[in-house]
């Protein structure tokens, strides 16, 4: 089922379905697989590579290099606009630490480095954003083998998709949208459970 707030489309399972980042599990391997790298606008294109001094030395020699060659994004396959990738999956702002994938974008925002914390389409994983050729923008929920063990924490702990990615949604289309999503959210639930 499709809802709609303030002509942004949004699948239901987006507030049915139940999800949780488990780190612990999954390692953050979501920044390390697949075959392009994250979608990103070209105001994010700038804002990344004003972060680039506070990144460049979290970042390994190889992710470096392909920076250097092509710049901190490319035009992916589809004709997307996607971060730079290292060996055709790893993204380039991958750094780990005790043995997890993190995004060096994020820490350096995280240690005040920065006011850029990372493409949104990253944050807002695993709801993915389409623009339609009408102009409205649609969310859909994207099941990926790698983030099974979300699915698991997430259902124990009964948090829906919506709720566990609240502020990435907000960032993106406002507390007011967030409110309405809310009130849908409710009404789903009436609707199914009632």
């Amino acid at each position: 089922m499709i809802f709609e707030i303030d002509n942004v489309l949004l699948s239901s399972d987006i507030i049915t379905e139940m999800f949780c980042c488990d780190l612990d599990k999954c390692h953050g391997i979501c920044c390390i697989e697949g075959d392009a790298g994250a979608p990103v606008t070209m105001d994010e294109v700038a804002a990344i590579e004003e972060s680039m001094d506070a990144v460049w030395e979290q970042l390994s020699a190889t992710a470096q290099s392909v920076i250097d060659r092509q710049g901190v994004a490319y035009v992916d396959e589809e004709g997307d606009m996607v971060t730079s990738i290292v060996g055709g999956k790893d993204c380039v702002f991958t750094c780990t630490q005790q043995g997890c994938c993190l995004c060096a974008l994020e820490r350096a925002y995280r240690d005040g480095k920065t006011g850029f914390c990372k493409p949104v389409s990253c944050a807002l994983y695993p709801i993915r954003e389409k623009r339609l050729r009408t102009g409205q923008v649609a969310l859909s929920y994207h099941r990926w083998n790698v983030c099974r063990d979300a699915v698991v924490k997430g259902r124990q702990l009964q948090l829906p998709v919506y709720k566990f990615l609240k502020e990435p949604l907000i960032r993106r289309f406002g507390p007011e949208w967030y409110e309405q999503l809310e009130i849908l959210a409710d009404e789903v639930a009436k609707t199914n459970f009632s």
